[in-house]
């Protein structure tokens, strides 16, 4: 009796050690193959960064920050894909059978279902989001009320750092409008405000020669990619006549540009005369006598 129960020990001992071997391997398998593509996948968006970070060319940019975007995704699907498969390969060797889970997985998944129908909205949102390339991480967007530099897209949550430096998580679900503010190229639209008494004619010719000399300028002209237009009066407010001027100019000077001009334009309305207006409040004080 005490032999075969010694056997009976000794036999599944062996069969527990190998399927502890090959479980311990099928882990370590898979953790050096997670370990390898993310070290590559790594490697090579850090070389894509660099290259797009120094190109001028919008095309390599773009292609560049939508590769970035797509590696997170990309590693988080790679892990999930690898242990699902290690699980479902681990159960196959310890002979657990698969057709209970498959029916309790598949009701947890109608119950989480109708349970997390924002989640899920959120994923495929994201999803889209990746695949059409409505904007990419370093892009200034506009979604959801919140506007700001995109510093990560999930499948569920897009983040966004304002200009004050707050960090924003965004639902993707939640993106119904998108407004991307870096596109290939960008416009600066001036709209100057003079008064009434001012001479149309003459204050469109300032401003558009103050307009013109900053895209001449050395230390901005490589910022302009198109001439400069003058369009003209384009309202006719309570208290100005406001004349509008575009430029077109690179994406990511578009704000220093429209900066520098207005400071500029400043100082030559004021060194020709023409005054810019702005609301007046005037206090009358009535004594008894009045």
């Amino acid at each position: 009796l005490m032999q075969a129960v010694w056997d009976w020990f000794a036999t599944a001992g062996a069969s527990v050690r190998g399927e502890l071997l090959a479980s311990a391997a099928v882990v370590g398998g898979a953790v050096v193959l997670l370990f390898t593509f993310k070290r590559s996948l790594h490697r090579w968006s850090a070389k894509v960064e660099r290259d797009y970070t120094v190109s001028h060319d919008y095309e390599s940019r773009e292609r560049g920050q939508r590769l970035v975007t797509l590696t997170s995704v990309a590693e988080f699907i790679a892990r999930l894909a690898v242990w699902g498969v290690v699980v479902l390969t681990i159960m196959g060797i310890w002979g657990i059978p698969m057709s209970p889970f498959v029916a309790v997985a598949a009701t947890i998944g109608i119950a989480v279902g109708f349970g997390a129908q924002d989640l899920v909205k959120d994923v495929i949102a994201g999803f889209f989001i990746l695949v059409e390339d409505q904007f990419g991480i370093g892009d200034v967007v506009s979604i959801a009320g919140v506007s700001g530099t995109v510093e990560a897209i999930k499948l569920r949550t897009t983040v966004l750092r304002d200009l004050n430096g707050n960090e924003h998580h965004v639902p993707n679900g939640h993106i119904t409008v998108a407004s991307n503010m870096t596109p290939d190229v960008a416009r600066v639209v001036a709209d100057i405000a003079v008064s009434y008494d001012t001479d149309v004619d003459q204050a469109i010719a300032v401003i558009g020669d103050e307009m013109q000399r900053l895209a001449n300028d050395p230390e901005w002209s490589d910022a302009f990619l198109q001439p400069t237009e003058m369009l003209g009066v384009n309202k006719l407010d309570d208290s100005a006549v406001v004349i509008r001027a575009v430029a077109t100019v690179v994406t990511e000077k578009r704000w220093a540009v429209k900066r520098e001009f207005l400071r500029r334009i400043k100082n030559r309305l004021d060194a020709e005369g023409i005054e810019i207006p702005y609301n007046y409040v005037t206090v009358v004080i009535r004594g008894e006598d009045d």
